[in-house]
């Protein structure tokens, strides 16, 4: 018997052996050549861990140390993509059309700090005034020092803010260095102009007064423009004062070229913003072009693009200042159509659609008892309810 089960044992080998012979040889192609991985162009995140060591890597020992250096880890350049660069878009590259500016260096004004603050340590007078209370600040020397170090590059956050550089000069940007000074009406009741504040059109029916630091024998040109008040383009403006060839700042004594004319943003149209630009001469310009005739009451001839203006002017001209209010309908709008542009005064408003219910239900369950109101065919009020 046990010879029988060798010489079975013995033929299945024998089979084992044939079929091995007989099977095809595996050959590497091509395509497992192409399919081979390569080399990364740069070092991979976190190379440098040794997997087998990780008990001699050093600690964060806190969440606040972690973050500040994942930060700053994330803010350097890698030669890979990240998932915002696969999904955002680029920010277009903005051109910078102001004037040019020499910044002052960092160690010297960290120096100015450092003496100035020693020195206020070094006061008593300073030290007991704060103490009790008496200590009064100067705003005015605190603004000024403000207008020559932040406050053009906060204007300039505030103008993009707003969107007075997309819509006035097709997204190029400036810094406003020189800062505008205008004022509404009389001392006693003046209307201020800064960065946004809200201006009536009835506190804005007279010439302002403008004011600003120049230099002697420097020329200017000064523009008053609204950017959301055109009744037919939405892609134009309607300019509302525009003065060129100003001497220093004598507003007054530069070429009238558009007379000044009050804001009228028509009724149910909102917030509309009123922008003036002022721009520096290099020298003088001829804007026969470009003038008005005065009075100047119709709407085309008030029709205005800055951006073509400043197109056409741009070798001989550079924007300089910023300041623009807000302004809305009031009951002096309707003068300024009626008597000034004679004409109807257009009327915007919003149609409401009708107030949605759903289908009606045969047996309401869980209903108020005034369900049946909401589908009364009727214009009796139902009291608020729904």
């Amino acid at each position: 018997m046990a010879a029988l089960v060798r010489e079975r044992a013995g033929l299945l080998r024998a089979l084992a052996r044939s079929l091995k012979a007989t099977e095809p040889v595996r050959t590497v192609t091509g395509t497992a050549v192409l399919c081979k991985r390569t080399a990364p162009l740069g070092p991979m995140p976190n190379e440098e861990i040794n997997v087998a060591e990780l008990e001699s890597i050093e600690k964060y020992r806190s969440y606040a140390r972690y973050l500040h250096l994942a930060e700053e880890k994330s803010k350097q350049p890698t030669w890979w993509r990240t998932y915002k660069q696969y999904t955002q878009e680029p920010a277009p590259e903005k051109i910078d059309i102001g004037l040019p500016h020499f910044r002052e260096s960092r160690k010297r004004q960290l120096k100015e700090r450092r003496r100035i603050a020693t020195e206020n340590h070094k006061n008593s007078d300073l030290e007991r005034a704060a103490r009790h209370r008496t200590l009064s600040i100067p705003l005015d020397e605190v603004k000024a020092e403000w207008e020559k170090t932040n406050g053009p590059l906060h204007l300039r956050k505030i103008g993009e803010h707003y969107g007075v550089y997309r819509d006035l000069f097709n997204s190029a940007t400036f810094v406003p260095r020189v800062m505008l000074r205008i004022q509404y009406g009389h001392e006693d009741d003046a209307m201020p102009v800064y960065h946004g504040n809200v201006v009536t059109p009835s506190e804005a029916l007279n010439l302002p007064r403008v004011s600003f630091e120049a230099e002697e024998g420097s020329l200017w040109t000064l523009l008053l423009t609204n950017p959301d008040g055109h009744l037919r383009d939405n892609e134009s403006e309607y300019v509302h004062w525009l003065v060129g060839n100003i001497p220093g700042n004598a507003v007054s004594e530069g070429e009238d070229i558009c007379h000044y004319f009050p804001p009228f943003p028509a009724k149910g149209t909102g917030y509309h913003r009123c922008i003036f630009i002022i721009f520096k001469q290099d020298e003088l310009i001829d804007f026969k072009e470009d003038f008005r005739p005065s009075p100047c009451h119709s709407l085309n001839f008030r029709t205005f693009k800055t951006f073509d203006f400043y197109k056409k002017h741009q070798d001989l001209m550079t924007p300089a200042g910023l300041a623009f209010f807000q302004c809305r309908w009031d009951e002096s709008v309707t003068h300024i159509f009626h008597n000034l542009l004679d004409m109807k005064e257009p009327v915007f408003e919003y149609d409401f659609p009708p107030v949605y219910h759903p289908p009606q239900k045969k047996y309401p369950h869980g209903q108020p008892l005034r369900y049946l109101d909401r589908y009364r065919d009727s214009h009796e009020p139902t009291y608020g309810i729904y």
